[in-house]
């Protein structure tokens, strides 16, 4: 096990450096200059040049990669244009709305899915199994925001039972915090739990035509026993694999929910900082979500070792 880890967290690495390469390129073949943003259209040319000076642009880009680069193993993102102060100090704050509402969706859409696809499969071609799959389907055909907007008519205008956006901060009490997170984690983990559903079943379906479960029923074992203590398990993998994406797309493709929520997040954080040309915010903000995506990977790696021992033997 601890060989396979090591395998994985190699590969992890050299995942983070080619990431790290590709976002730099990429912001710098954007057109346009901050300096120039900043100041106006109207902005003397040593003015610019000065500005420049002061943000570090004047220099190299393979000079500004390797100073951005050794600062995030230090924890320095450098200084945010726009607002003067450390990148790291406005991606710390953002995160602790962005990493509690992507891992209370995520609850909310394992919590829906798990039981959902367990009965279709367990019922299948019944009335019980279509009905799940048609709302499933509805599920993922409705647009997230475009839920997230009815769930503020109905239960913060009409019912009044939650705030129509903001946060409060943690400072206010872990329950407020939560309350303020309730209807844009349920708008994220709508289509999410439809696909896991699916996925879900689709999964079980085809480990409970396997041979051992064959084997398992002869012997006396019910539907559901085998289900329960043979099926399941052997059908964890490609729902794992699911999970993993859904918790990045939800830490990363919030933006929009952010949006209309107005919650202080990394996604509402990265939209600004890509209107207001604040590249150094930019490349911080995406480094640290590609970083969670590939640590993602790689406990969902591990997890799939932990449930299938062939991987373990490296077979």
């Amino acid at each position: 096990m601890l060989r396979y880890a090591l395998k994985r967290a190699l590969s992890l690495t050299l995942s983070l450096i080619a990431a790290s390469l590709v976002i730099f390129c990429v912001i710098e073949i954007i057109p346009g200059d901050p300096a120039s943003y900043m100041l106006g259209l109207n902005a003397q040319e040593d003015t610019v040049a000065a500005l420049r000076r002061e943000l570090g642009l004047d220099a190299s880009a393979p000079a500004r990669y390797w100073g951005w680069v050794t600062g995030m193993l230090t924890g320095d993102f450098g200084t945010s244009y726009t607002y003067r102060t450390p990148v790291a100090e406005l991606i710390s704050a953002r995160i602790w709305v962005s990493l509690p509402l992507a891992l209370f969706a995520l609850t909310l859409s394992t919590l829906i899915a798990f039981p959902a696809g367990l009965y279709a499969a367990s019922k299948r071609a019944s009335l019980g199994d279509t009905s799940v799959m048609g709302l499933t389907q509805l599920g993922i055909a409705i647009p997230n925001f475009w839920f997230a907007m009815l769930l503020v008519l109905a239960f913060a205008i009409n019912l009044r039972w939650f705030s129509a956006g903001g946060f409060p901060g943690w400072d206010a009490g872990i329950l407020a915090g939560l309350k303020a997170l309730t209807l844009p984690a349920i708008a994220l983990a709508l289509p999410q739990a439809s696909i896991l559903t699916r996925v879900m079943r689709s999964s079980l379906l085809d480990t409970l035509d396997e041979d051992f479960i064959r084997t398992a029923r002869a012997k006396g074992l019910s539907r559901r026993q085998a289900l329960w203590k043979h099926a399941l398990r052997n059908a964890l993998i490609p729902v794992l694999t699911i999970i993993g994406l859904q918790f990045s797309f939800l830490l990363a493709g919030a933006i929009i929910i952010e949006n209309v929520f107005f919650l202080p997040g990394l996604g509402r954080l990265a939209f600004q900082a890509i209107t207001q040309r604040d590249l150094i915010v930019v490349e911080s903000v995406v480094m640290i979500l590609v970083f969670a995506v590939i640590l993602v990977t790689f406990m969902v790696d591990l997890a799939y070792a932990w449930v299938d021992p062939r991987l373990r033997a490296g077979r």
